[in-house]
């Protein structure tokens, strides 16, 4: 019998990945124990799409190019194939039939942690994986469901703060890696 696997799961928009993500990734990786890390775009960001913003295929390709050289690291593309918005429940589930072997993980920022119980059908997902949650600064980090929290760095840095950045022509240097800074320029995003 072949031992299972342990793999975090690293959800969010990505657009556009930035050390931060790298950092809770490597953190969490070590400090869990875990096999892998799979960063996993969302179809559907949260958030209105200005023009000149990255869709969900150019924001996949972003973090392809943002984990190259981890071997610890993947993309998962289930969710930017699937397209529409993706419940992490459903989600879940399908990743569970895909690798039947393996033991997931879904790492969520502090901030994530108090909204929790708005999460479609968590009671469910609560059942299907472990949460690892991160310290954010400014958030209690704490709620009603169980959250296996882990001590890492933390860094005040949005993607949301990066984008204001490139739109006003400000130096994003070592806070994206250095390729993904290339695709941005190439593909125009974020006014660029």
């Amino acid at each position: 019998m072949s031992e299972r696997r342990k793999v975090g799961i690293l959800g969010g928009t990505f657009n556009p990945p930035h050390i931060g993500h790298l950092m809770i990734a490597e953190g969490v990786r070590d400090a869990a124990g875990l096999d892998e890390i799979r960063f996993m775009p969302n179809a559907v960001p949260p958030h209105k799409l200005k023009e000149g913003d990255a869709d969900a295929w150019q924001r996949l390709e972003m973090t392809k190019l943002a984990i190259r050289g981890n071997p610890d690291f993947t993309a998962e593309p289930i969710e930017v194939e699937s397209g529409g918005i993706s419940y992490t429940s459903r989600t879940m589930d399908l990743l569970h039939e895909r690798d039947p072997d393996t033991d997931f993980s879904f790492i969520i920022g502090g901030d994530s942690i108090e909204n929790l119980h708005t999460w479609h059908d968590i009671d469910s997902l609560v059942e299907k994986v472990e949460f690892i949650g991160v310290p954010r600064p400014g958030s209690s980090a704490s709620g009603r469901y169980p959250v296996r929290m882990v001590g890492i760095p933390q860094i005040d840095l949005s993607s949301t703060i990066l984008r204001e950045k490139l739109e006003t022509g400000r130096s994003v240097k070592y806070l994206i890696p250095d390729p993904v800074i290339r695709f941005i320029r190439e593909e125009g995003l974020y006014g660029i």
